[in-house]
């Protein structure tokens, strides 16, 4: 049944920005505070106090607009959003409505190898409200407000996404180019980075929207993905059985893996917005716009599509390696420090490096082993100082102490043996000793020669180069 039914989706990042302090006050953004210590009279709205607005905030703010092709309003207004909640201290919060300060633009992602356009509609900056802690409390509820007046972006997509799989692809994608232009770190544990998910279900052919539901602050990749399938097999079964979809906010249960209903939604005019007389507003010349685009880094996909073309990498390489700003500057910084060929920096690096950051629950920014010592091991493989089986045993004691490769092939005696009379010697001892696996290879069985090799590496102490093992052998063997 649910073939008959076409999923809309748009949704809202909110995108906590990555100043020092406050968006309207000079109070920390520090995470991990003590409840109620980073929360000034600004922030809880004392009588007789004036916002006064971060530069940094709209630095950021224009920075995003950029990046994503949108048009910088040149003149954006700051309005109260009214509300009545315990952890919003003032009664309202300061956003933005009619005016924002990022109009249209896009964001382009790729679901099953086919490119797909999503609209940006708006990017406006806004305050965030403080936090309800409920656990610690019986029959209570605590308030924090260190939260309070932090800077936040909220992104805001057209209705474009089909799936939760796009959804998913559209988030990441955000949250890479978020990264990667250093305006928010998108940790989604401490919610710098959080969404809410608008869903709605229609026939499909039928032109006109369904009724939407809105799922609140999902802090996760794979949440959002569960909780916007969930949704839709929610409303599909509702007018399936002959109901009708309301239109209200539900929160998404992880442990039940299930939405429920929160409240109604609310309409913009629930909110009373108003311009606030308190703030100015925001005038965005061109010489600033100018400014702001001279810092622009080099955006996720003009990296990867450098990295195809300077380094000959395929699309999944490319993409793995540019998924985030830090990882592409450690292989880079790898390259240069090595000077050997990119591919086996690439093959290393998607795989081993990666491999034991995955392992270990690491960001690359963490990694025990610095791009320069990884460096120094590469080096030694593409000398023939050391064979790629030793180097996996080099790369294991560079993860797990503080020696170069080069001190930890001179203490371990790791160095492959390039000495042609020794390696030899080993191979006419060997061929001497297997009578069997020879007369194989000689009748037709290249496998044969495999367990040949096995004996003299053994013999080595996997110490002889593999290639000059192999070519010394066959060539006795066809002698």
């Amino acid at each position: 049944m649910t073939t008959q039914w076409e999923t809309v989706i748009g949704l809202e990042i909110h995108t906590q920005l990555a100043t020092q302090s406050k968006i309207f006050s000079g109070a920390s953004t520090a995470y991990g505070a003590e409840p109620n210590t980073q929360a000034c009279a600004v922030d809880l709205g004392l009588p007789g106090v004036l916002p006064v607005l971060n530069e940094q905030a709209v630095r950021m703010a224009v920075t995003f607009g950029l990046a994503i092709d949108a048009h910088i309003a040149p003149h954006s207004v700051f309005a109260r959003k009214n509300y009545f909640y315990p952890d919003l201290p003032k009664g309202y919060q300061i956003s933005q409505m009619d005016l924002p300060i990022v109009g249209n633009g896009h964001l382009d992602i790729e679901v099953d190898g086919e490119t797909k356009r999503i609209g940006i509609t708006r990017a406006h900056l806004e305050e965030d409200a403080g936090k309800s802690l409920h656990e610690s409390f019986h029959g209570m509820t605590g308030i924090d407000l260190n939260r309070a007046g932090t800077p936040l972006l909220e992104i805001v997509s057209e209705p474009d996404m089909r799936s939760a799989k796009e959804a998913v692809a559209y988030m990441r994608k955000l949250h890479e180019l978020v990264r990667y232009l250093e305006i928010c770190d998108g940790n989604m544990q401490e919610g710098s980075f959080r969404c809410d998910a608008n869903v709605s279900v229609r026939p499909i052919g039928q032109a006109e929207f369904g009724t939407r539901a809105e799922i609140k602050n999902i802090n996760s990749f794979k949440f959002v993905e569960k909780a916007i399938n969930h949704e839709i097999e929610r409303q599909i079964e509702v007018i399936e059985s002959g109901n009708k979809v309301v239109q209200e906010t539900r929160l998404y249960d992880a442990n039940k893996d299930e939405t429920r209903s929160m409240r109604s939604k609310e309409e913009a005019n629930d909110y009373r917005y108003f311009p606030d007389p308190d703030l100015l507003p925001v005038v965005i010349s061109d010489e600033f716009k100018e400014t702001v685009k001279a810092t622009l880094p080099e955006l996720p996909h003009a990296k990867k599509q450098r990295f195809i073309e300077q380094y000959g990498q395929d699309d999944e390489s490319a993409s793995t390696l540019t998924s985030s700003r830090e990882l592409a500057d450690f292989y880079e910084a790898v390259v240069k420090d090595s000077g050997v060929e990119a591919k086996l920096a690439t093959n290393w690096m998607t795989g081993d490096v990666l491999g034991a950051l995955n392992k270990a629950g690491l960001e690359i920014s963490q990694s025990p082993v610095s791009a320069e010592r990884l460096a120094g091991l590469l080096k030694r493989i593409a000398d023939n100082t050391i064979s790629g089986r030793t180097a996996k045993q080099v790369f294991d004691k560079l993860w797990n102490g503080t020696a170069t490769a080069d001190e930890i092939i001179e203490q371990e005696g790791l160095k492959q043996i390039t000495d042609t009379g020794a390696i030899e010697a080993i191979v006419d001892k060997v061929i001497a000793a297997n009578p069997g696996p020879v007369e194989q290879y000689l009748s037709g069985k290249d496998k044969a020669l495999m367990a040949l090799v096995g004996q003299i590496m053994k013999e080595t102490q996997g110490k002889a180069n593999p290639g000059e093992v192999n070519k010394m052998l066959i060539e006795k063997l066809r002698g």
